[in-house]
């Protein structure tokens, strides 16, 4: 029977006007010979399969001149296999050539355990020595190498490839003991001598590749009766006899590299020591990157009793290696040189040392298990994969990460052995020999566009590997944890309230509590938090108040229960636990926002978790929050919330310094002002819908104080003013009515209680004070400043900004108030007079019952009130003729002042400073206590907590009264004199006419 060229190109033979010749030398009956090409078809090359089995049937004795019909015809399976091992690799090709007796081997193939290929291998160099032993040490080596192969060949090479690799590495381990008898009957005296192989590396680990170096250690013991010294020179011999028997080259090849450079020292070390010379120098002298290689560290030839002493030695000091100083740093810069170290013309093509290789995973799996290693037994695996296991069952990786980085190491393995496999050449680079990638490409299943689909996907595994790798290898709770001490670390109950009180916790047996009721039991979410609760309580005796950080951290875990991201988030995601902990043990009112609305620690898991949002992207978050919801309640709800995840974000980000005293009265300004918007188009789409009618109005909404000032603190009303101007042809009364009825909806749903800390809207600034109407319209704004507007209403209205609503109308209103506010000529001495007393009244009056004038943030001498009064009174006096005064702040017009003589630069300093301390200690005094509060604290409990969130070290608020008090004296002195015209103390000290 022909077959067609179309089907052997179908088939996957890429020079198939050859192949037909050669399938006719095989003899095949003309019926079998589609089913051939078939069979042929599924090796990674169909060429080379088939010119593999041509080139064998030529060198089989007479007597087996039929051997490879009579195998297609009989045993399919075992055709597959020979079919598999030929097409995949040119240099085991070769070598069955050379034995053509072995075919055998591959189609019977099967995977022998360690104690069988110690005995195969030993008894096939029996007493030999030079080359005739290292012939044959190979030649077996091959016999089972190439039954490997057939068996991961035709098999499912990603399940198979842990126990292919562990076949490997003791297939390698017997080589190296049949090895070790070649040097017994080599070296003289060798009885003088106990030696032992420690494998390293891959092969320690029982993960080995196809060709790889073989890394070892060598350890030997003196013989009874014997010197240290002569037993020392001995072993040196056995050692490179071990290695020139596995290395050299005979007329059979050569097996691999012995590599003794882990050894202490390296190269530059003895080449043999003992067990106590090991851990003397691993005692003293062993830097990280050597605890990393004995965690694979494992005997595989010689003197077992020796090698158990080994490990007896060494394996103590692995598990402790994590308590050196740096051990984290350490390991990550030994990866970066790693892969520093890669050339360049290799870099795109590095399975193993690049970016996403196999590197990535396996000093990921390492660093994890030397850090939580030191208390968790369950961690001590040599081999990656089941390394990747118990952290993944232990909580220390997420599964899906861990499923993922499982299934990458074992594809990127798979990979890194077909390539081996092809020329027997220690490799990790992905070809770019277009044949040699269809072949690669092949071997792995791909059949549709092979040569290009191989390298698509090692790329994008590659890519997922090193954002895992990143996320993980660099994860801060490592350092952290690394940090503690073993018992610090362990969290056992016998020292766990010791260990409270030593951190400074007040009501240890409650943290013990608090600590059971979180770790106990054998879940998932358990074993994360025994993680990570040593570290976190680190953080949080590192603040104020510990207990108020350890409490609210055990109810935000229990409402969020067995919820999957939240502890995944405190592992994985940057510095989130760090943040949250140091949050709540510095912030009542961050944990009063996230008691209420405990999704909302959502945050601390973001990128962008401390930059907080600009006003178009709240409003993009509230209006896609609102398009979500069935009714207009919900989404007044919908906004709320919006809101009270942007106050937890603009709070943790002030706590941890990452932003400063604009940008959190900038934020919360944008917050008011992007809620309000959010408000008053749900309000208007309300009323709308409950009349039936479209509004007949348009409105805007005029920010007033420090939210029209843009300086809104965290216990800041809106302070606002409403506008409406009916609509051409509208009724005045309808439209008077809906405006109302939009106020209505819009300030009774801001200030109700909520997910969120209410925001009140406080009208009282509008015309007439809560005698007049809520909401005017343009027209009747007009009519009242020209008939019966006051001083102090021309000084409220300089900080008259429009934040909601209508901008036409907006710009219509600042057209309207800019000439009270900006006077022409400025105001006259009267004005002046008039200002000051209502000043001095208000000192008198508006003072709280008790309130002590010194310590009041905002009427207190030199406070909040005293600046501002005093800038106020600059900009209604030169504003016209100095623009730059224009502005509703109060730090910039005070810098224009100086700027223009109107105020001394000293004096000008002086008054920022106080301003500035007041709202930082206002801000401050709300995120500690959780509520507002107006004056410096009370007790020292207090001036504690705030004091450290102003950046003070913890136990420094004794410092914070007397801080206030001389800065907000000094800025009283100008008060007096820049405002009042009152000379004072100081001056009159200098003052002539005294």
């Amino acid at each position: 029977m022909t077959v067609s060229l179309t089907a052997l190109a179908r088939a996957g033979f890429t020079e198939p006007e050859r192949a037909p010749r050669m399938l006719d030398e095989l003899r095949l009956p003309a019926t079998e010979v589609a089913d051939a090409v078939a069979s042929l078809g599924k090796a990674a090359s169909p060429d080379h399969a088939l010119l593999g089995l041509v080139r064998l049937s030529e060198v089989l004795p007479a007597r087996e001149s039929n051997a490879l019909t009579t195998l297609f015809a009989q045993d399919k399976d075992g055709w597959n296999r020979l079919v598999a091992v030929l097409g995949a690799s040119t240099a085991l090709t070769d070598h069955l050539v050379r034995h053509p007796e072995r075919w055998h081997d591959v189609v019977a193939a099967r995977i022998r355990d360690r104690e069988q290929l110690y005995a195969l291998l030993t008894d096939a160099v029996g007493d030999a020595t030079g080359t005739p032993a290292y012939d044959a040490l190979r030649v077996a080596y091959y016999r089972q190498l190439v039954q490997i192969a057939a068996v991961d060949l035709t098999g499912d090479a990603v399940e198979l490839l842990p126990e292919v690799s562990e076949a490997l590495a003791e297939l390698a381990g017997a080589a190296v003991g049949a090895a070790l008898e070649i040097a017994r009957h080599t070296v003289p005296d060798s009885d003088s001598c106990r030696l032992t192989v420690i494998g390293m590396g891959k092969c320690g680990g029982r993960e080995l590749n196809y060709i790889s170096d073989v890394d070892v250690v060598f350890v030997a013991e003196p013989a009874d009766g014997v010197t240290e010294a002569h037993a020392m020179e001995v072993g040196a011999k056995l050692a490179t006899e071990v290695m020139r028997a596995c290395s050299v080259s005979t007329g059979e090849g050569a097996l691999w590299q012995v590599d003794p450079a882990l050894r202490p020292e390296g190269k530059q070390g003895p080449l043999v020591r003992t067990v106590d010379s090991h851990r003397a120098y691993y005692d003293r002298w062993a830097k990280t990157w050597e605890f990393q290689a004995l965690l694979k560290a494992r005997p595989i030839a010689g003197d077992e009793e020796i090698g158990a002493a080994y490990l007896d030695a060494v394996q103590p000091l692995v598990w402790r290696a994590a308590d050196r100083e740096h051990f984290v740093e350490d390991v990550q810069a030994m990866r970066r040189r790693v892969e520093a170290h890669v050339p360049a013309a290799e870099a795109g093509r590095q399975l193993k040392l690049g970016p996403g290789g196999l590197r990535d995973i396996e000093f990921s799996m390492q660093l994890l298990q030397l850090v939580h290693g030191r208390t968790d037994e369950r961690l001590r695996n040599r081999g990656t994969l089941a390394a990747m296991e118990s952290l993944s069952r232990g909580g220390y990786i997420g599964r899906v990460d861990a499923h993922e980085l499982d299934q990458a190491y074992r594809q990127l393995r798979v990979l890194e052995h077909r390539i081996q496999l092809s020329r027997m050449r220690r490799t990790h680079l992905i070809p770019n020999n277009p044949a040699e990638l269809r072949a690669l490409g092949r071997s792995v299943g791909l059949r549709v566009d092979p040569e290009t689909e191989v390298v698509r996907q090692w790329r994008e595994r590659a890519a997922g590997v090193r954002r895992l790798h990143e996320r993980i290898f660099y994860r801060p709770l490592l350092t952290a944890v690394a940090n503690l001490s073993v018992d610090d670390a362990q969290l056992t109950r016998a020292n766990a309230e010791d260990r409270f009180a030593a951190l400074g916790f007040r009501d240890a047996k409650g943290a013990v509590r608090h600590l059971e009721a979180l770790t106990s039991g054998v879940s998932r979410r358990a074993a994360i938090q025994r993680t990570l609760l040593p570290v976190m309580l680190q953080w949080f005796s590192e603040e104020v108040d510990p207990d108020l950080g350890l409490l609210a951290f055990r109810k935000l875990s229990d409402a969020l229960g067995s919820t999957h991201w939240f502890l995944k988030m405190l592992r994985d995601e940057g510095r989130a636990a760090e943040t949250l902990a140091r949050s709540l043990a510095a912030s009542r009112y961050v944990g009063q926002l996230l008691e209420n609305a405990p999704s909302a620690v959502r945050v601390f898991g973001s990128h962008y978790a401390l930059v907080p949002l600009s006003r178009e992207q709240l409003l993009t978050v509230m209006q896609s929050a609102v398009e979500r919801q069935p009714d207009d309640a919900a989404a007044l709800l919908a906004i709320r919330s919006a809101r009270r995840d942007e106050l937890i974000r603009i709070a943790v980000a002030d706590l941890t310094g990452a932003i400063d005293l604009d940008t959190v009265e900038r934020s919360l300004t944008d917050l008011a002002a992007a809620t309000l918007q959010g408000a008053l188009d749900l309000a208007v789409r309300h009323v709308e819908r409950d009349s039936g009618q479209t509004l007949s109005t348009a409105m805007t909404i005029i920010g007033m104080g420090r939210l029209g000032g843009r300086e809104m603190g965290y216990a800041s009303d809106a302070d606002v003013m409403f506008v409406h101007d009916p609509l051409p042809g509208a009724d005045p009364q309808v439209a008077q009515r809906q405006a109302e009825e939009v106020v209505t909806y819009l300030s009774s749903g801001l200030s109700a209680a909520g997910p969120d800390p209410a925001l009140v809207v406080d009208a009282d600034l509008r015309p007439e004070g809560r005698s007049g109407p809520i909401v005017r319209t343009l027209a009747s704004y007009a009519a009242y400043y020209e008939r019966w507007s006051e001083g102090w209403e021309a000084q409220a209205l300089l900080r008259a900004n429009p934040i909601a609503g209508d901008q036409a109308l907006a710009a219509r209103f600042t057209e309207l108030i800019d000439p009270l506010r900006y006077p022409q000529g400025g105001i006259d001495a009267s004005a002046v007079r008039a200002i000051r007393m209502l000043k001095a009244r208000m000192e008198a009056e508006r003072l709280p019952r008790g309130g002590d004038i010194r310590t009041h943030f905002k009427l207190g001498r030199g406070g909040l009130s005293d600046v501002e009064w005093t800038v106020q009174l600059a900009q209604l006096q030169h504003a016209y003729d100095i623009p730059d005064l224009r502005h509703p702040g109060t730090m910039t017009p005070l810098r224009v002042m100086a700027q223009q003589g109107l105020i001394e630069v000293r004096d000008a300093a002086k008054l920022r400073e106080s301003w500035t301390l007041a709202s930082r200690l206002r801000n401050a005094s709300v995120l500690w206590r959780g509520r507002p509060v107006d004056s410096l604290p009370g007790s020292l409990a207090d001036a504690d907590g705030i004091a450290r969130i102003l950046g003070s070290p913890v136990g420094s608020g004794h410092e914070l009264s007397e801080r206030y008090l001389r800065v907000s004296r000094r800025a009283r002195e100008v008060v007096e004199r820049d405002f009042y015209g009152s000379p004072t103390d100081s001056d009159r000290d200098t003052d002539p006419t005294r």
